[in-house]
C-alpha cells in the first residue's frame, strides 16, 4: 500500500527533456557523419613532362662580366650594349634549344643602370639560362 505524504498537489506535468536531448545529439551526430563533404574542383595548369633527352654535349658556358666603370665583357672581350644584344640574338639563333648558360659577373661598384641594361638585352635576346657570379672582391 501507498501512503501518501499529503503535500502532492496533482500529477507531475512536466516532461524529462533529458532522454529527448540525448536522441537529438545522437541524430545530430550521425547526420553530420554521414552528410557528404562538397568540394570544389580548382583548375591548376601543371607543366607537362618533356621526353626529349638532354642534350648530349652542353655548350660552354658565356663569361658576361660589367666592371665598375661601366664596361661590358663578353667571354673578355669588351663590347657595348647594342653589340651586346646583337651578339646574344646571334648565340640563340644558331641552337635555340640548347643554348649556352650566360655568368654574369658584376664588379661591387658597377652601375645598376647597366646591368638593367645587360638583362634586359637578355630578356629581349630571349635568352632561356642566365646565372649571377659572385666576384671574389
Amino acid at each position: 500500500m501507498a501512503f501518501s505524504s499529503g503535500n502532492s498537489s496533482g500529477p507531475m506535468a512536466d516532461i524529462n527533456v533529458t532522454p529527448l536531448v540525448d536522441v537529438m545529439l545522437v541524430l545530430l551526430i550521425i547526420f553530420m557523419v554521414t552528410m557528404p563533404i562538397q568540394t570544389y574542383p580548382i583548375k591548376i595548369d601543371l607543366p607537362q613532362a618533356s621526353t626529349n633527352p638532354p642534350p648530349p654535349n652542353p655548350k660552354a658556358p658565356i663569361k658576361l662580366r660589367i666592371d665598375a666603370a661601366g664596361q661590358v665583357f663578353w667571354n673578355d672581350a669588351m663590347m657595348d650594349v647594342k653589340t651586346l644584344e646583337a651578339t646574344m640574338k646571334d648565340t640563340v639563333n644558331q641552337d635555340p634549344e640548347n643554348q649556352p648558360s650566360i655568368q654574369i659577373e658584376t664588379s661591387n661598384q658597377a652601375q645598376y643602370d647597366v646591368f638593367a641594361k645587360v638583362l634586359a638585352a637578355a630578356k629581349n635576346a630571349d635568352m632561356k639560362k642566365i646565372a649571377f657570379v659572385e666576384n671574389g672582391n
